[in-house]
């Protein structure tokens, strides 16, 4: 990567020029190839269809977060403290696997036996290509999205399809 401002040749991927110790970390952002690719790096998770958050406390059991998931037709529950506050995640992939490798489980043990803690979060404004990318890298299906300790929603992968199906119909024109 040559520094644009003394022209020195640094090893590609440098966070700074080896020789003038100038930033060169704003030279090495992605470069769209295509418009959806464009959309994702500009495109916010705030124009997300966002799933409404669904809470429940940590000291619930998991026979009330199942009738929760049902009653509000949600894949994840928020685990959250007396204050409100984001501490969990509960998935229904995370009871499935837990429950379902050991029938002798109760359906009274608690929220905090099966919840993700300190889960991964993402604000409104930050993109959906970076979104996605925690995604992947962390293999999951839902993200939430937090503003100032403040849950606003839930980012799913259905979300981000229905956004990159839109894109592509407006793309080709149907």
């Amino acid at each position: 990567m040559i520094c644009p401002n003394c022209g020195f040749d640094n090893v590609p991927g440098s966070e700074s020029c080896s020789e003038c110790v100038q930033d060169l970390t704003h030279l090495d952002l992605p470069q769209p190839q295509e418009r959806l690719e464009e959309e994702l790096l500009r495109e916010t998770v705030g124009k997300l269809e966002l799933a409404p958050p669904v809470t429940i406390r940590a000291d619930e059991t998991i026979q009330a977060a199942l009738t929760a998931m049902v009653k509000h037709a949600a894949n994840a529950l928020l685990v959250v403290n007396h204050e409100e506050k984001l501490i969990g995640l509960i998935s229904e992939r995370d009871i499935a696997l837990r429950y379902a490798g050991d029938p002798s489980l109760h359906p009274d043990l608690l929220v905090s036996q099966f919840m993700t803690p300190d889960p991964v979060t993402v604000t409104p404004s930050e993109t959906l290509a970076y979104a996605l990318q925690k995604m992947d890298v962390g293999n999951y299906r839902h993200l939430p999205v937090v503003e100032a300790d403040r849950i606003v929603g839930l980012a799913t992968v259905r979300a981000l399809l229905r956004f990159v199906n839109r894109s592509l119909r407006e793309q080709s024109g149907t």
